[in-house]
């Protein structure tokens, strides 16, 4: 009798072991979208949602991965059909309520673009692209000559990432053209001290030292 159990609890830990070295090699050969997104391969990351997506129409994760994707690709008509099919998955999904502010963004419907930054600000006011999201109401507010409105917008994105050079510059010019020319020439300092070989900042500098000159 015992020698039966032996063989059973040999033959049970057999099947145990074969079943799991299965699932981890699915899980090995199974396409991650995420990671290939992540690692730039915007085309095969599609490819990898879609048959998702056609798998289980209602993985919301495949229509972020695959919205975030077709952005990068600048294909924002596509992008924003998969995002507003993931948004009515879940309307209050903040990655895809971002996107779907980048896409109006780069579409010009700038008062959305607005619109949906500010939602994504009041559901996910420590998400992890907020300040992103802060950087472009920035820009959308210098589109609409709401010079003010930018310069509180860009402060507050630089504040979460202090070391990005562009955003400085752009801050910057929100500041000159809203009369600010000392706090506008503070930001172009220091984006000139990320990158001294900024033009822009360079050329805006000069501007607000005539302007100084000048009064």
């Amino acid at each position: 009798m015992r020698k039966r159990y032996h063989f059973i609890n040999i033959v049970a830990l057999f099947i145990l072991l074969f079943v799991t070295s299965r699932i981890s090699l699915y899980a090995q050969e199974k396409p991650d979208a995420l990671q290939e997104y992540r690692n730039g391969r915007y085309d095969t990351a599609i490819e990898i949602c879609k048959a998702e997506i056609q798998q289980n129409p209602a993985n919301l994760e495949s229509y972020v991965v695959m919205s975030w994707s077709l952005v990068k690709l600048a294909r924002y008509d596509e992008a924003l059909v998969y995002a507003k099919k993931g948004l009515e998955l879940n309307r209050y999904d903040v990655r895809i309520i971002e996107i779907l502010g980048e896409i109006a963004y780069y579409q010009g419907r700038n008062n959305e673009a607005i619109r949906l930054f500010q939602q994504y600000i009041t559901f996910a006011p420590e998400g992890s692209r907020i300040d992103v999201v802060y950087y472009f109401l920035g820009e959308l507010y210098i589109r609409l000559g709401r010079y003010r409105h930018a310069d509180i917008a860009l402060s507050t994105a630089v504040r979460f990432v202090s070391g990005n050079a562009l955003w400085w510059n752009r801050l910057g010019f929100a500041r000159e053209n809203a009369g600010e020319i000392r706090n506008a020439m503070t930001a172009y300092e220091k984006a000139l001290s990320l990158n001294p070989n900024l033009a822009d900042a360079q050329r805006g500098l000069e501007r607000c030292r005539q302007s100084l000159a000048g009064r």
